[in-house]
């Protein structure tokens, strides 16, 4: 039997609910891969649910850690790196430093970069630094990055008017993909809510009903990304990745109970593997881009590693 695929998972963690690493770490294990978490914070519980204990850890914290499995020997085995809300800025720097340690020891490593920093209704809800960090340090080292619409336009520091100008946007940033999630830009009908996968070559789109659920559960940013980079680390492609991905979030917030505000994970795991309903990537051109640099020229796979 071959041994399961290790990826670094940094993020918050919360002791009820699922968000951050208790959003990320089932979804991998049930795809097969061996995650290892370490935690920017511990909070009891995530912020939807209002009052919260506990704290924010330190960049030493984290550095710590890290040192640990350095002795054992598990960053050199790690065969991704995953990150998410950081809680202060100098805990990217410690992340950085990670990415750049195992992509020395072990060459095709993917750094999937979920840059946490807001959401539409909510603005920004980071400390001071952690966008400027995504921004200027993170994104352009990352391989894959996957924010919302509303992060994706703090990253290119404007609204973003349809998803050719998306796409375009996009290309301009780094990393060899980029997936942007809640895209509702006005040339995305009012009843559907759309991802869009970017990279220098082709983009894609996957389009499912809008679900108006009140509230929305918190951590769906989380077990996306976790299931779009787990997928990747098991073979797929990118379109075929983003399709499951995309899946399995809409039966997941389908399934979820009203009020609640969280994904129900447990109850409804089967649908980690094999969601209810598939809804496929398709293949988006960029208007503007038909005849131009950048616009496809021969066979694409989509593949990332």
């Amino acid at each position: 039997m071959n041994a399961p695929r290790h990826v670094l998972t940094i993020q918050s963690h919360v002791a009820y609910g699922h968000v951050g690493n208790a959003a990320a770490v089932f979804p991998l294990q049930r795809l097969g891969l061996s995650p290892v978490a370490i935690h920017t914070v511990q909070f009891s519980n995530h912020t939807g649910y209002g009052e919260f204990k506990g704290q924010v850890f330190s960049a030493l914290h984290v550095l710590e850690v890290l040192d640990g499995l350095r002795a054992r020997g598990v960053l050199a085995r790690c065969d991704a790196v995953l990150s998410g809300y950081l809680g202060d800025a100098a805990i990217g720097e410690a992340i950085l430093q990670a990415v750049a340690e195992v992509k020395a020891a072990r060459g095709e490593v993917l750094y999937c970069c979920d840059p946490v920093m807001g959401d539409v209704g909510r603005g920004l809800f980071v400390r001071p630094g952690i966008p400027e960090f995504h921004r200027d340090r993170a994104v352009p080292q990352a391989d894959l990055i996957t924010p919302n619409q509303f992060e994706f336009e703090q990253l290119i520091g404007r609204p973003v008017v349809s998803r050719d100008d998306a796409v375009t946007a996009a290309r301009s940033l780094g990393p060899k993909a980029v997936v942007i999630t809640s895209l509702r830009t006005p040339d995305v009908r009012p009843d559907t809510l759309e991802t869009l996968a970017v990279t220098r070559e082709q983009a894609w789109t996957v389009s499912t009903p809008f679900v108006p659920l009140t509230p929305l559960p918190n951590g769906m940013g989380d077990v996306f990304s976790a299931l779009l980079l787990g997928r990747l680390l098991c073979g797929d492609a990118l379109p075929e990745a983003l399709s499951h991905a995309v899946s399995v979030l809409y039966a997941l917030v389908l399934r979820t109970p009203g009020g609640s505000r969280d994904l129900p994970l447990v109850a409804e795991q089967a649908q980690l593997i094999e969601p209810q309903q598939r809804f496929e990537a398709v293949a988006f051109q960029v208007l503007s881009a038909l005849s131009g640099p950048g616009s496809p020229t021969g066979p694409l796979t989509g593949s990332l590693l």
